[in-house]
């Protein structure tokens, strides 16, 4: 089976329901699937073996997704915000694409050489061909062909192309949704980059489910808000970052009537934000979704039901579930290993390693990565509670040797964003002659409040101990993220070490 023949039963099953854009001018599912076809044709006529998506998230995005597949090629979402050098580098590895791009990011690719469609254009030429009747020859790619090939983001290394294929995207939909279990009244709101997995995933598990789904194009806690109010929207989807200037920012309205459920992921969520988040919308449903570009996205899920029993309850091991990333979805097999590469028991940390047909684990012009059993290393620390539920500690490469000690950046940032006036905290190593690495600090804290730096680092050592008690903690205004939130732990670091001497004393 490929994504092209859920485009089908959609269009098939619920062919009138609008489930692209708003309500009132919107793509139904017959629409959408006429304009794949369309834009299907328009690929073939330019010889192209991919499209390269170069602009912001809206209508084209299904459009060409949907196309690719028709056509038996791979969409590539590209990440609009890398400099030039890195996306000219990119592009030299589709020299035969076809580019959708917004007009600011169109010289890109016309520097490699690429036909570029704006994204008007783009459905405009698909409405051209579907309307003239052209595209009836779609092909039906098998299952094993590439499907999406989506850049990692690069934040401790350069990109990789990981690739994913029809069957893959298909396992993931077919596991975790269940066909036109959507009400007609449904919508969703997206508000990560195209180039971001959950992007896709959420093209694709909208539309099986029959809900139709917009997309924000530019994040403000406001705006977010009031479209959410505007358009009814049923479910949405946030990165932590997001979350936490929603509730934080204050002054703003924040009822959301129409909403039933809220899915979040991306970066791990400060316990005191998703906290708030309970308390102030008591009516919804809030799911915390862990995943990879490598996965297809969703491997485990923290439910709703998990949520509210968790912030309700006396029991330590209970409520720390709250913070972390629940149980494998229906066809994902977890495991967490020693350094040894033996299954770790309960509760010890260790790499964390992931089974299924949803896993990709392939990189263009890498080959795969899984081991022998068809397990995956998905690079991320964590452990297994006692009830098999997963807590993430952090990437493997964030962590700090000190003293031949490894210690977790994230156990650190919990006890600092457990301080009522830290918004958020990020704990590095730097390169130390004595012990390997030193631990530093760096916080971002409510507007018009002083934190002691001294106080923070007694909390850390009354919770933890000593030898993790970060060396320095500064106070910055922000810090660096993608826009679905990761922290890019490199400039940080690199920023720390350039400036050892501005910062030392700054206080937080």
């Amino acid at each position: 089976m490929n994504i092209s023949m859920l485009l089908d039963m959609a269009a098939e099953g619920f062919g009138d329901r609008v489930l692209v854009g708003r309500a009132d001018d919107g793509l139904t599912a017959a629409r959408l699937r006429e304009l794949a076809s369309g834009g299907a044709e328009s690929i073939r006529a330019a010889g192209a073996d991919a499209i390269v998506y170069l602009a912001v998230n809206g209508p084209a995005l299904p459009v060409a997704l949907f196309a690719a597949a028709r056509a038996g090629v791979p969409l590539v979402p590209v990440n609009y915000r890398l400099g030039d050098t890195q996306l000219d580098a990119l592009l030299t590895n589709h020299p035969r694409a076809l580019g959708i791009a917004d007009p600011a990011h169109g010289a890109a690719l016309r520097r490699a050489g690429l036909p570029v469609r704006s994204p008007a254009e783009w459905l405009a030429q698909a409405a051209g061909h579907a309307d003239s009747g052209a595209g009836a020859a779609d092909d039906h790619p098998a299952p094993d062909t590439p499907a999406v090939l989506i850049y990692t983001s690069g934040t401790t290394a350069a990109p990789k192309g990981v690739l994913l294929r029809h069957h893959n995207l298909v396992s993931y939909v077919l596991g975790t949704v269940e066909f036109a279990g959507a009400g007609s009244d449904e919508a969703a709101l997206v508000s990560v980059p195209p180039y971001h997995i959950a992007a896709v995933s959420n093209v694709l598990t909208n539309l099986y489910a029959g809900r139709r789904a917009l997309t924000l194009e530019q994040f403000t806690p406001d705006g977010w808000l009031g479209l959410v109010r505007e358009q009814r929207i049923t479910n949405a989807m946030v990165v932590p970052t997001m979350l936490a200037r929603i509730m934080d920012t204050v002054g703003l309205d924040r009822s959301v009537p129409s909403l039933r459920t809220l899915a979040y992921g991306g970066a791990r969520m400060p316990v005191r934000v998703v906290e708030t988040a309970l308390r102030t919308w008591p009516h919804v449903d809030f799911v915390n979704a862990y995943g990879l570009t490598e996965t297809s996205s969703t491997i485990t899920v923290l439910g709703p039901r998990e949520h509210r029993t968790a912030v309700a309850s006396d029991d330590p091991a209970v409520r720390a579930r709250l913070g972390s990333a629940g149980l494998p979805v229906p066809g994902v097999e977890l495991e967490v290993r020693d350094p040894a590469g033996a299954l770790a028991a309960p509760g010890e940390t260790g790499q964390i390693w992931v089974r299924g047909e949803q896993v990709s684990g392939e990189y263009a012009g890498r080959g795969s990565a899984v081991d022998e059993r068809g397990f995956f290393h998905t690079r991320d620390r964590g452990r297994l509670d006692r009830d098999g539920y997963l807590h993430i500690e952090g990437r493997a490469d964030d962590t700090i040797i000190r003293g031949a000690e490894n210690i977790a950046p994230a156990e650190i940032e919990d006890v600092l964003l457990g301080h009522p006036d830290v918004l958020d905290a990020v704990v590095v190593g730097l390169p130390d002659e004595e012990w390997g690495q030193r631990i530093e600090a760096v916080v971002v804290v409510r507007d018009g409040v002083t934190v002691d730096p001294e106080a923070l680092r007694s909390e850390v050592r009354s919770t933890l101990r000593g030898s993790k008690t970060p060396e320095r903690i500064t106070r910055w205004p922000e810090l660096p993220r993608t826009p679905t939130g990761k922290l890019i732990r490199r400039d940080i670091v690199e920023a720390l070490a350039a400036e050892p001497g501005s910062r030392t004393g700054a206080g937080a």
